[in-house]
């Protein structure tokens, strides 16, 4: 019997959609609301968060990871040159006036889901649109500055004396801003020329350079790496509303990187022109992948159809034959119905909206014409899985974290296995139409950004947050699942700094670190 299984909370997701950005994942880790799973009896109860005040102040306020608004997308930027993003206040959060706080004195600005008129474009999911499109600059002087965060509020001058000492002191600093900037250009140019490994010696994929522009196929292999997984968690660097800055270059580059170690990928949303850009990818580097496209669902209507249709886009542009299916939907159910029952009413209403919008999507896909059927189903806590939700839905992808169920690392191998075919294998086969089943997420950490959290309970070193423990973690889950026909994708691909709002365990997933560089593991080999 699988134990208990609980996740980490994130305010304001559900059907009040307090603060539901539509593309602020719910990976199960870092971006769900969630859940303690009690799995005695097929009960599953959910305890940690009150539901009916989405602003609560024992949580982190979300924020997001920016870009710098005007940065050019040609592919002249480094992972390791991207700005900090925005931070809004705890006192600025709130159902009826949350804005992104910039330090004290800060302007708001409207939430993305809230229901007032929006400054920025409609098409956003099918875009990669610099952040001022969102947030057009409103400065009372009429400059052209970029948005950082928020609106300048300062009197304009008018006397003459002073615009013209102003401009003569910008005309130097822009000079000697151009001569650094050179100075700084090339040295950083010799430093990435020099560095090709990290320090603890795996290769060091910290830009998004390719060896060979022309042709994105030729690109080195690293010995460390093994096509041993059968699948990987991904979203691509700085997909996130409303700073989409996701360029071809560096997704290519992370393409580059996870076809040596699987050939399927899955996606969490479609905003920022995600689904485009993993497929050109694909093409451009002629390797062996597939990827399931994501739709992320919450309140947001206008976002789910902006997001159908930059999938429906990318559908008519490259086909079918690097896509496996579309996952409408990241813990919707469990971020909405947060119930201990899934015959409750609450969990079929939840259930219903989300097989509605599969058959909305299959509607839509269909009506493309494409080569193939496409399957189309869902993510979601792999407690939530029912009969009644598996009438619904093609397949079924479950997330199963041994961390979450305060599990020893000896045994979270064999437990997430347990879970899943317990709570998530078993109850799809009672479903008429058999949907197939998948473990969206499992995996381990590798630190924390506090100590009360660096630990799963299980004490220490057996629930340490920790590389050793992911070594051992991989050492007894991959090949293992391989051989028992177990199809998972590995939680995740790289460290996610925008989930530091969130605390503990949550930006430190990846089996790279944020900036590319593999961990200091040892990826197994299976026969």
């Amino acid at each position: 019997m699988a134990q208990q299984q609980r996740y980490s909370i994130v305010p304001g997701f559900g059907p009040n959609g307090g603060y539901s950005d539509s593309n602020i994942q719910g990976d199960g880790v870092g971006g769900s609301a969630s859940a303690s799973a009690s799995m005695g009896n097929g009960n599953r109860r959910y305890s940690g968060f009150d539901f009916d005040n989405l602003a609560d102040d024992r949580y982190h306020t979300p924020h997001f990871l920016a870009t710098d608004g005007g940065r050019s997308q040609s592919g002249t930027s480094s992972y390791r040159d991207l700005p900090s993003p925005p931070h809004r206040s705890r006192s600025s959060y709130g159902a009826a006036a949350a804005g992104i706080g910039a330090g004290a004195g800060a302007a708001s600005m409207p939430l993305m889901d809230q229901g007032t008129p929006r400054p920025f474009a409609s098409d956003y999911a099918r875009q990669n649109i610099p952040s001022e499109e969102y947030f057009p600059n409103t400065d009372p002087n009429g400059t052209n500055e970029k948005y950082t965060g928020f609106t300048a509020s300062r009197p304009a001058r008018n006397n003459k004396k002073w615009w013209i000492i102003g401009g003569v002191v910008l005309g130097v600093a822009a000079l000697i801003g151009i001569i650094v900037g050179v100075v700084v250009s090339q040295v950083n140019k010799n430093n990435n020329s020099s560095s090709s490994s990290s320090s603890n010696g795996s290769s060091s994929n910290s830009t998004n350079e390719l060896k060979n522009a022309n042709d994105p196929s030729d690109f080195d292999k690293d010995s460390k790496l093994h096509q041993s997984f059968w699948g990987f968690a991904y979203t691509p660097q700085e997909a996130l509303l409303p700073w989409c800055g996701a360029s071809q270059n560096n997704v290519t580059r992370d393409i580059q990187l996870l076809s040596q170690v699987t050939t399927r990928l899955r996606l969490y949303g479609a905003n920022c022109n995600q689904s485009a850009l993993v497929l050109q990818a694909i093409q451009d580097t002629k390797v062996d992948m597939t990827v399931w496209l994501g739709i992320y669902v919450d309140s947001n209507e206008t976002a789910y159809e902006n997001q159908l249709a930059a999938v429906s886009d990318a559908l008519k542009t490259y086909g079918t034959d690097h896509v496996s299916g579309i996952t409408v939907g990241n813990e919707y159910i469990l971020n909405t119905a947060g119930t201990d029952s899934t015959t409750s009413s609450i969990y079929l209403s939840a259930a219903k909206t989300i097989t509605d919008k599969i058959q909305e999507v299959n509607t839509t896909i269909q009506g493309l014409g494409l080569s193939k059927a496409l399957p189309i189903g869902t993510s979601d806590a792999g407690s939530v899985m029912s009969k009644t939700l598996g009438e619904g839905i093609d397949y079924f992808m479950a997330n199963v974290h041994p961390w979450f169920g305060s599990v020893a690392i000896d045994d979270a191998a064999q437990w997430t296995e347990d879970f899943f075919q317990e709570f998530d294998v078993a109850p799809a086969a009672l479903a008429s139409n058999k949907p197939a089943v998948y473990i969206a997420e499992t995996g381990w950490p590798t630190q924390s950004m506090n100590a009360s959290e660096a630990n799963d309970g299980a004490g220490s070193p057996q629930g340490d947050a920790s590389v050793a423990n992911l070594q051992t973690f991989l050492d007894t889950f991959v090949c293992q699942a391989n051989a028992n026909g177990t199809n998972y994708f590995y939680f995740e691909a790289f460290d996610e700094p925008w989930k530091e709002q969130f605390g503990g365990v949550e930006p430190y997933w990846g089996l790279w670190d944020s900036d590319r560089n593999l961990k200091d593991v040892t990826i197994p080999t299976c026969s």
